[in-house]
């Protein structure tokens, strides 16, 4: 028989990313999409950024958090997990919250990419004016 182990589940969201955040007691290992975290986001601020809503609530040794993301970027991938990560800790402890808000880490950052328009070279660009 399994043992059961208590988990707190978050999803963050950012531009095109989706992330779905576990945390679970254990030793601060992050994995994620069954990678370690500094080799799947090599880049050290991204890292840092993340890792933010456990550092505010000093959780960072005392959970392991267990990752999936798709779609976007790294630095859309990286906003949606610190966002589910914000999630997760609001279900393992509710006064977090203060916490957290105050840092800005609960709220959905909700620019997205505007769509290219017609007759334009992008969203807003227009094609280059020639006199001649």
């Amino acid at each position: 028989m399994a043992k059961q182990t208590t988990q707190y589940y978050g999803t963050g969201r950012r531009k095109t990313s989706t992330a779905r955040v576990f945390l679970r007691p254990g030793n601060g290992t992050v994995t994620v999409n069954d990678k370690p975290l500094d080799i799947y986001l090599p880049r050290p601020t991204l890292v840092m950024d993340l890792s933010q809503p456990l550092v505010l609530t000093d959780n960072v040794k005392s959970l392991d958090a267990h990752i999936t993301v798709r779609g976007g970027g790294m630095a859309g991938q990286a906003g949606a997990i610190r966002l589910g990560i914000a999630r997760a800790l609001l279900h393992l402890n509710p006064e977090y919250r203060a916490v957290l808000k105050k840092a800005g880490l609960l709220t959905r950052d909700a620019r997205e990419v505007e769509r290219k328009k017609y007759g334009r070279a992008g969203a807003r660009r227009r094609f280059q004016f020639s006199k001649r």
